[in-house]
């Protein structure tokens, strides 16, 4: 018999209102430098993945711009993890910052100098990956340091709403920038990834004790230690995983703005903003209104809508009703991120929260890649539309299997009850 999880303790007390984030210089910084760099990595891939299929026209190879931005994240996950727990976290924030802004640079140089060949932009998407390898786990095991704990839960609403405004902004920008200016969109994520260098350069986060014994095997391991040993956590990552394997969309979209729906790269931007439109509606909600209680079940909920939305755009022919399902799905995505990022850090020690993070970027910091993979490769071989659409069906039948074989998230909720 499973023993059910323990109430995740947010220290705050019945009536109580915590302060104003927005009253923290810090958290006003780490904010800025989040929306930008959330900002930059929509411009780039947007308007890659345009590149490469103007190039192409295959499909594929859409699946393999995801590949090369996600094949670094495997391999060095468990190094970025270590490297947050036992180095500054700002400093790595910054850096990756550098490092993106480098590929920027380069990709607007390629474009402007008539390259044809895709194979070098394959090449620095590598550089690319590992900067996003150690970007993110930085960046979510920071965030418990700049807050209060009975402030975390609007923090995160908070901030993943403002990535997703900035995924929301960002696609749309470029594709009425690429229909405009052309490949300078990459100037524009040059900037703003150094925008987002500053920000990460100014925060102040309390200092940490980090451990000067040498690494071990252990220690190098030890993220996946705890998840697999802590069902709640392995229930709500394995979830995430299963979502965005089988329902990842977004790197499909310019083949149904040119082949389906026939809207160009006006379309194609729209398109891509939908998703966090939705996201960003549900996040503002949940920023005042954090979710507490019985969220488990809404967070299985919210994966099988994810799915079901998925496969429903896939059969869509009307624009409009596209961005309708889009739209939906980006709902239900802020909802499971909501949760999963707010119980997973709430519940990981500080000390251990980078190597835990790295863990679960395999899936965050790598999902649309992951589902843009897995339905480039499934498109080439059955179409884009039968891809999707049968990805999605999948997502909500295993959301199903998931509620029945964890147990655990039938009980986790944020009131104090289990």
């Amino acid at each position: 018999m499973s023993t059910p999880p323990p109430p995740i303790d947010t220290n705050l007390e019945d009536g109580a209102s915590p302060p104003s984030l927005w009253l923290s210089l810090n958290f006003v910084k780490f904010m800025c430098g989040r929306m930008f760099n959330s900002l930059a990595i929509q411009f780039v891939t947007v308007t890659v993945g345009w590149q490469i299929y103007e190039m192409t026209s295959n499909p594929l190879d859409l699946g393999l711009v995801g590949l090369f931005q996600i094949a670094p994240i495997f391999c060095l996950f468990m190094a970025a993890g270590l490297a947050a727990d036992r180095m500054n976290r700002r400093l790595i924030i910054a850096s990756c910052n550098f490092v993106h802004g480098l590929v920027a640079a380069f990709l607007l140089y390629y474009a402007l100098s008539g390259g044809t060949d895709p194979w070098p932009i394959f090449l620095v998407l590598l550089l690319h990956g590992t900067g996003r390898a150690f970007y993110h786990p930085s960046l979510v095991s920071i965030l418990p340091n700049l807050v209060e704990k009975s402030q975390f839960p609007s923090a995160i609403a908070y901030t993943t709403s403002v990535g997703k405004f900035s995924q929301l902004a960002g696609p749309a920008l470029a594709g009425l920038l690429i229909a405009t200016i052309g490949y300078w969109v990459y100037f524009l994520a040059l900037v703003s990834f150094a925008i987002s260098l500053v920000c990460a350069a100014l925060l102040v986060s309390p200092r940490r004790d980090r451990p000067k014994k040498a690494v071990s095997l252990d220690e190098l391991i030890s993220g996946f230690s705890y998840v697999w040993t802590n069902k709640l956590v392995l229930a709500i990552m394995s979830m995430d995983l299963v979502a965005i394997l089988f329902s990842g969309i977004l790197g499909m979209l310019p083949v149904f703005a040119r082949d389906v729906l026939m809207v160009g790269p006006e379309g194609l931007g729209l398109l891509r903003a939908m998703p966090a439109f939705g996201a960003v509606v549900v996040g503002l909600f949940l920023a005042q209104l954090p979710l507490r209680a019985n969220v488990g079940v809404k967070l299985v909920l919210s994966v099988a809508v994810i799915g079901a939305t998925s496969s429903m755009f896939a059969l869509s022919e009307n624009f409009w009703l596209s961005l309708f399902f889009l739209g939906l799905f980006g709902m239900a995505d802020m909802i499971s991120t909501n949760i999963r990022q707010t119980v997973v850090q709430l519940i990981t020690p500080d000390h251990m929260r980078g190597r835990v993070s790295s863990v679960h970027s395999l899936t965050t910091n790598s999902s649309n890649e992951i589902g843009d993979f897995r339905a480039g490769t499934s498109a080439a071989l059955i179409g884009v539309i039968p891809a999707v659409a049968v990805g999605g069906l999948l997502t909500v039948s295993l959301s199903l299997l998931w509620w029945r074989i964890f147990p655990q998230l039938r009980n986790v909720d944020m009131e104090g009850r289990s």
